[in-house]
């Protein structure tokens, strides 16, 4: 597979990898996040901004000791909920590298990735992230990472939607699919305070 999008090479593994996500707050939408690894360690986390409006334009993906990696920030006005992805801590006048944006205003389903300043680097989201059910696939339709729900190994129970597995596939950037996972939130959300939360659909178990 093609290398991508690199947010920090720490987070590049050569076998696939899966990170246990958790939503920390279970009473709003588009709010804070902890993911990790097959040990119990903490790789990434994003502290909760609040349920206020004014505080969901912007969310800052850091590592286990609080370094800023990411920032995703929604663009504003945008009818297609377009977010942007700056490295690091965003500062003024900062570009972008890569934007995340519908495939089409009609319907849940379908996110393209852009890649700036990498020509031909282009990702596709499919799938229903509010079911935790997505793959993201690059442009040879290859899947580079995935979104599933999180199954009990001792009971074999499907767990809440509040903790998720995010698989990553060997050379695909884990902090680059986290921004990801962050944008797919923010969208989710906003479709929850405008058309209530979406009906629950049947989700297939590993």
């Amino acid at each position: 597979m093609k290398a991508g999008l690199v947010v920090d090479g720490d987070y590049i593994y050569e076998e696939e990898k899966h990170l246990t996500v958790l939503k920390t707050s279970l009473f709003f939408a588009n709010d804070g996040f902890t993911a990790y690894d097959c040990k119990g360690q903490l790789v990434f986390r994003v502290d909760s901004y609040g349920p206020a409006p004014r505080d969901k334009a912007e969310v800052v993906l850091m590592d286990a000791h609080g370094r800023c990696l990411l920032t995703v920030r929604k663009k504003r006005p945008s009818l297609h909920h377009r977010w942007e992805g700056f490295l690091g801590e965003r500062s003024e006048g900062q570009k972008p590298v890569f934007s995340v944006k519908r495939s089409s205003i009609i319907g849940r389903c379908g996110m393209t990735v852009e890649v700036f300043n990498t020509p031909g680097e282009e990702y596709q989201i499919e799938g229903n992230f509010g079911q935790r059910s997505c793959t993201i696939f690059n442009v040879a339709k290859e899947s580079v990472a995935e979104i599933k729900r999180k199954v009990d190994a001792s009971t074999n129970v499907v767990l809440g939607k509040d903790v998720f597995l995010l698989s990553l596939k060997p050379g695909f950037d884990g902090a680059f699919a986290m921004g990801l996972v962050l944008v797919l939130d923010q969208i989710n959300g906003d479709d929850y305070v405008e058309n209530g939360e979406p009906e629950m659909s049947p989700t297939a178990e590993d």
